[in-house]
C-alpha cells in the first residue's frame, strides 16, 4: 500500500516521500508510535545543516559563530533577535497571543531591520502574501524548534522512509480483525435528517453509524470548516551530484518562484538512494497563476529559479523529476486561530473530525499532530457510542 495525502510516497525501488517529512524531538506521539510498531532501531536523529540565501549569496545559519558572521544583521540586531527567541522560549503560555500579529511582536521585540532581514522572507515563504498571521505560532514554534546543539538543530527521519509507518499501521490495524481498503475513494458523504448515513466510494455505497473526516476539503463542502488553508507546489530532483553543499534546508529572499530548497540527502546518506535528491517548494493560493500552469512548465520554472541561484547548475543534470500538489495542505495561523479549531464531534450525528484542523496540529501541523488528533477523536467515538479503548 503506497500512503496518500501528505504522507503520499513514491516507489523507485526506494520509497522518497512526496512532500519532504521529518519529526523533532517534542513530537513524542509518534515516536510511541514508532516504537510500538518495532521501528524504532529506523529512527535517526540527525543535525540539520540550515541556510539562507539573501543577497546572491548562501548564509548558514547553524552555530553561533555562523549567525555572528550573518552580514544582513548588525551586531545590536543580533543581540536584539537573540533576547526575542529567549523571550518566546521562556513563555509558559504562548497561545496568549493568538490575537496579536506576529509582525507586530517582532517589531516591537527587536527592530525593523531585524523583521525585514530575517523574518519577514521567513513569513513570505510560509505564507505567502498573508499579513495577519498570529504571534502565537511564532512563539509556539519557536518553543518547539529549540532542540538545538552548538551545531544545529536536530531532527529525526525513519530510515527507509516514513511508507513503512504506514505499512505497519495498515498491518496493525488488520491484526485486529479491521479491513483497509486500498485505492478506494470516498467521493461523497451521505447524510440524512442530519444523521450519517455512510459514503460513496468508487467501490460502492458503505453504510456506516459514524463517519471521521480527516481531510478540510471534505469538512470545507459541509461548511463546518471556517479554516482558510494554503496550497502547496513540491517538486522532488533526482541528480548524479549534490546540489547544496552539507545544506539540508535553504530558505531563500530572492526573484525565484519558490521559497525554499530541502536537500535530503544532505541529511540521510545518498547511498540509501543510489543518486541525490532534493525538494523545492512553493507556498501559494489556488489564485496564483503559477498554480494554473502544467506540471512541466512549474518544473521548467523551478529550474530556472535554481539556476538563478547556482550558476554552476545545469539543467542537463537531473535526471527525474515529480511534482505533487495540495490544496489543503497548511492552515494559515491567522489572528484568532485558536477559537477555529474544530472538536472532534460535529453538530451531525455520527459525523467526526480528525486532521489538520484539530488542537494538536496547531501551531505546526505535522504527522506528530495528526497520528494524535486521530487517537483522541477515535476515544472520542467510542466514548459517544459507549464502548471502551484502549
Amino acid at each position: 500500500m503506497i500512503a496518500s495525502g501528505l504522507a503520499g510516497s513514491y516507489a523507485r525501488g526506494y520509497f522518497i516521500e512526496k512532500f519532504y517529512h521529518h519529526i523533532f524531538s517534542s513530537d513524542v506521539f509518534i515516536q510511541q508510535i514508532i516504537k510500538e510498531l518495532g521501528l524504532l532501531e529506523k529512527l535517526e536523529w540527525r543535525t540539520a545543516s540550515i541556510g539562507y540565501y539573501i543577497d546572491d549569496k548562501i548564509h548558514r545559519l547553524n552555530t553561533p559563530l555562523e549567525i555572528l558572521r550573518f552580514e544582513q544583521l548588525s551586531f545590536f540586531d543580533k543581540v536584539l533577535l537573540a533576547k526575542a527567541v529567549l523571550s518566546a522560549r521562556q513563555l509558559k503560555d504562548p497561545f496568549v497571543f493568538d490575537d496579536v500579529p506576529a509582525t507586530r511582536w517582532v517589531i516591537e521585540k527587536t527592530n525593523r531591520s531585524v523583521y525585514e532581514n530575517f523574518f519577514e522572507p521567513l513569513f513570505k515563504g510560509k505564507f505567502g502574501e498573508y499579513k495577519n498571521i498570529s504571534a502565537a505560532w511564532l512563539l509556539s514554534r519557536i518553543k518547539l524548534r529549540s532542540n538545538r546543539t552548538l551545531k544545529g538543530e536536530r531532527i529525526g527521519y525513519l530510515r527507509g522512509g516514513f511508507q513503512q509507518l504506514v505499512d505497519k499501521m495498515a498491518e496493525k490495524i488488520e491484526s485486529r480483525g479491521c479491513e483497509v481498503r486500498r485505492g478506494c475513494e470516498v467521493k461523497r458523504l451521505v447524510i440524512g435528517n442530519n444523521k450519517v448515513e455512510g459514503v460513496e466510494t468508487t467501490e460502492g455505497f458503505l453504510a456506516s453509524d459514524n463517519v471521521i473526516i480527516t481531510t478540510p476539503s471534505l469538512s470545507k463542502a459541509l461548511s463546518i470548516d471556517r479554516i482558510r488553508y494554503q496550497c502547496t507546489i513540491c517538486a522532488l530532483f533526482g541528480m548524479e551530484r549534490s546540489l547544496m553543499e552539507d545544506v539540508y534546508w535553504l530558505n531563500i529572499k530572492a526573484d525565484v518562484p519558490f521559497g525554499a530548497i530541502i536537500e535530503h540527502t544532505n541529511l540521510i546518506p545518498r547511498a540509501d538512494y543510489g543518486e541525490n535528491l532534493f525538494y523545492v517548494v512553493s507556498y501559494l493560493q489556488e489564485s496564483d497563476q503559477i498554480w494554473k500552469k502544467s506540471d512541466k512548465e512549474i518544473v521548467d520554472l523551478y529550474l530556472e529559479g535554481i539556476a538563478k541561484l547556482f550558476p554552476n547548475f545545469h539543467r542537463e543534470d537531473v535526471k527525474w523529476w515529480e511534482l505533487a500538489r495540495g490544496r489543503f495542505t497548511a492552515p494559515v495561523y491567522e489572528l484568532g486561530y485558536k477559537n477555529k479549531i474544530l472538536p472532534y464531534s460535529s453538530h451531525i450525528e455520527g459525523l467526526y473530525l480528525a486532521g489538520m484542523f484539530s488542537s494538536p496540529n496547531y501551531p505546526e501541523r505535522s504527522m506528530n499532530g495528526s497520528i494524535r488528533a486521530g487517537f483522541e477523536c477515535a476515544r472520542e467515538v467510542t466514548k459517544m457510542v459507549g464502548i471502551s479503548c484502549y
